[in-house]
């Protein structure tokens, strides 16, 4: 509601149709919603559980009965493990989908919600020999507009090529170059040759030129990789960003076990204030633990830290926390 809120301006303004709004962008952000507010769900449950069975001295009679709060923790961790392996899955190979079509969506009546990496005079190496410089992508048309490729050999330029137009041709999986000019470099000079369509095959695909932050959001963690490996394989810069946002989806559902492990600590021992502490705690536990990870992210962005570290620093943090947590509360 607070979404439609914000944003049925925009819907009205671009016609948007009622039940379009509904079917293509909400239905598909459910599975994107569920597993953003898993965690939270499944950590203000463990604050409020262990929080009645501490008030009501439960937990203290089980201690008393020779059960160790380590023995206690074992339900929960088996239930925080089943939710973060339903989260995997989940995010591994129908959030992408249901991303795909939202994004989709948004693209088309809320620009505003995506952010193109490379907007103009983008620079690609499709071979380490190879340097590819296009003015502009239209990612819709896959038409790139005023280009040039440069070919060396031994610090040498061999072969030059520019082109108005460069059309992406899918059934052929190539490139169609129109009002192309060639120019061949010799020890004596260089051959010139132009054609008005040239049909060429470069290892770059319109994926590669049209990079959005929300593109790895819409792939499975087998194309995520293949995505990666491709941004590297074409010599464009910014692929930390892909990197931490892949390596945060992996390390994403961890956080449902790190946070019960928190939530169990922080409750088992009985405090004052009743439910309403357990409540506060969460929420602020919750805020500390996302703007942590919103925090480090733009580090692994622009290369201070690791894709690696910048992904899972915040849950290894807050999992020593958890432990530190348990391993004082009273046994």
């Amino acid at each position: 509601m607070i979404d439609f809120s914000e944003n049925s301006d925009d819907f009205a303004d671009q016609g948007a149709q009622m039940g379009e709004i509904f079917r293509n962008y909400y239905l598909n952000y459910v599975p994107e919603m569920t597993r953003l507010v898993l965690p939270v769900a499944a950590f203000v449950a463990c604050l409020f559980l262990t929080g009645q069975l501490s008030d009501r001295l439960e937990i203290t009679a089980l201690k008393a009965a020779g059960v160790s709060l380590y023995r206690l923790i074992v339900p929960y961790l088996v239930f925080a493990t089943l939710c973060a392996t339903g989260i995997s899955l989940l995010d591994a190979y129908i959030i992408p989908k249901a991303n795909a079509g939202r994004i989709a969506f948004e693209e088309e009546y809320l620009q505003s919600k995506n952010e193109r990496i490379d907007r103009s005079n983008i620079y690609r190496q499709p071979a380490a020999d190879t340097k590819l410089e296009v003015n502009y992508f239209d990612k819709d048309q896959q038409i790139a507009y005023q280009l040039k490729m440069v070919e060396f050999e031994n610090q040498s330029i061999v072969k030059t090529t520019t082109a108005n137009r460069m059309e992406w041709v899918d059934s052929t999986q190539s490139w169609r170059l129109e009002n192309v000019k060639e120019r061949i470099f010799s020890d004596i000079g260089y051959e010139e040759k132009e054609y008005v369509e040239k049909d060429t095959v470069i290892n770059v695909f319109p994926r590669d030129l049209a990079r959005s932050s929300s593109d790895i959001y819409q792939l499975t963690y087998e194309e995520a990789v293949d995505y990666i490996a491709s941004i590297e394989r074409s010599g464009a810069g910014g692929i930390e960003i892909p990197q931490v946002q892949f390596y945060g989806r992996l390390a994403y559902p961890f956080s449902i076990i790190v946070v019960i492990i928190v939530g169990f600590a922080f409750a088992s021992v009985r405090r004052r204030g009743g439910k309403g502490i357990y409540l506060a705690a969460g929420l602020t536990i919750s805020f500390l633990y996302l703007a942590f990870m919103k925090i480090i992210e733009p580090f692994g962005y622009y290369g201070a830290l690791s894709p690696e570290l910048a992904a899972t620093l915040p849950h290894i943090f807050f999992f020593l926390v958890g432990l530190v947590l348990l391993i004082d509360a009273k046994k």
